[in-house]
């Protein structure tokens, strides 16, 4: 059985820090081949699973605003390649703008709360009438990473339409990846990773026997990141102090 595995990076990499937490070191270094190995083998029931491919999408941080993450993260990169733990790297890219949005806080829920004029601030009109329902507007700077999501898709396709895969493993909990997964189960079994601590997206749920069936779900654990970690030094490139 030949088995594609996309991995969406971001969603990655901010569900493992989630996971372990943003300080906390031993996880970042991680082997994505040996983790999606791993996970196969205790939870897909998969049988006569011959080959990996392992695509890695993800894109480059900007080195104007962030040189040490830049750095860190070229390191990474280089020993992935090196040590053979990915099969090719995919690329996005950042994208810098500036949106205007209404001034919010996050609610229990974490869905957002607007935040409208209360004392000791209130708004009033020319008349000099209180607004009490006035919306506080606020411009930022916002810095996107686009792509990675598009790549996991076109790339998963790609293959099972190709017939370059037997089955095949989405590490995202990305509901925009809802289509291409629900089109990819009719032709092949599909594994779905859940990277983050929070529930599954509820659009990549489904049944085992969707399609041609055979499909898994699974959750990433701290443990999980922990015991696929690559060798402190692969070739002349070392783990970064902190990771």
């Amino acid at each position: 059985m030949r088995v594609g595995v996309y991995v969406d990076g971001f969603n990655l990499y901010y569900g493992a820090r989630g996971l372990c937490g943003k300080s906390t070191a031993g996880w970042r270094w991680l082997h994505l081949r040996d983790l999606v190995t791993s996970v196969i083998g205790s939870q897909s029931g998969w049988l006569g699973v011959a080959s990996t491919r392992v695509v890695y999408c993800t894109a480059r941080i900007s080195g104007a605003s962030n040189p040490s993450g830049q750095r860190d993260q070229d390191v990474y990169l280089r020993a992935l390649t090196a040590a053979g733990a990915v099969d090719e790297l995919s690329m996005g890219n950042y994208v810098s703008r500036t949106s205007t949005a209404p001034l919010a806080t996050a609610g229990p829920n974490g869905k957002p709360v607007l935040t409208v004029p209360h004392w000791p601030v209130m708004i009033q009109d020319s008349t000099g009438v209180a607004q009490p329902d006035a919306v506080f507007m606020a411009s930022v700077a916002r810095r996107e990473e686009k792509g990675s999501d598009v790549n996991v898709a076109s790339h998963l396709l790609l293959d099972v339409l190709g017939d370059r895969v037997d089955a095949a493993v989405v590490v995202s909990n990305d509901s925009d990846l809802a289509f291409p997964v629900a089109e990819a189960r009719k032709r092949v079994p599909v594994g779905l990773i859940n990277p983050t601590k929070s529930y599954r997206a509820g659009k990549l749920g489904g049944t085992p026997a969707d399609g041609v069936g055979g499909h898994w779900w699974y959750q990433l654990t701290p443990l999980d990141l922990k015991s696929a970690q690559l060798p402190d030094a692969v070739g002349r490139t070392v783990r970064p102090q902190g990771w």
